[in-house]
C-alpha cells in the first residue's frame, strides 16, 4: 500500500513539474509574441521620422527595464535574449546611426530636422534562443 502512494505521490509531482514549465513557457511565449508586434508591425513599412523617434524611445525604454548593459560609449551590449537596437541608415550624409547615438544627441533635434522625412524598415533580426527583436535597420527614403 505504501509502495502505491509512493507511487503515486511521484507522478503527481512529475506531472505538476512538467505542466508548470509549460505554463511557464506558454508565458513566455505570449510575452515576446506581444513585444515583437510592437516591432514587427514596422517590416518593409514607410513611417515618418516622428513615428521613428517614438519607436527609438519604445526600444530604449525596453532595453532599460531588461536591464541591458552599456558600454562606456553608452552603447547597449547585445545579449542572447531581450535586448533590442535599432540602426539608422540616413541618405543626406551616407552615413549608419544608432539610436544610442540619436538618443544621447536629443530626440528633439532628430524629431526638429527629420520630422517629415519617411524611413523604412528594411531589416528585422531575432534572438535565436527568445526570437524577440534584437536588430532593426531603417534606411532614409526622402530628403
Amino acid at each position: 500500500m505504501k509502495k502505491i502512494v509512493m507511487f503515486l505521490a511521484i507522478i503527481i509531482v512529475i506531472v505538476s513539474s512538467i505542466s508548470y514549465m509549460y505554463i511557464k513557457y506558454q508565458a513566455n511565449y505570449k510575452i515576446a509574441q506581444k513585444e515583437n508586434s510592437q516591432f514587427d508591425s514596422y517590416k518593409d513599412k514607410e513611417i515618418y521620422g516622428a513615428e521613428l523617434t517614438t519607436l527609438i524611445n519604445k526600444a530604449v525604454d525596453n532595453n532599460e527595464q531588461n536591464n541591458v548593459e552599456k558600454q562606456k560609449d553608452g552603447t547597449y551590449i547585445e545579449n542572447d535574449s531581450n535586448s533590442i537596437r535599432i540602426d539608422i541608415k540616413m541618405l543626406d550624409v551616407d552615413d549608419t546611426f544608432s539610436m544610442e547615438k540619436l538618443y544621447g544627441g536629443g530626440m528633439s533635434n532628430f524629431v526638429k530636422y527629420y520630422n517629415e522625412i519617411k524611413f523604412k524598415c528594411v531589416q528585422i533580426q531575432y534572438h535565436d534562443r527568445t526570437k524577440r527583436v534584437k536588430h532593426m535597420l531603417f534606411e532614409q527614403i526622402t530628403q
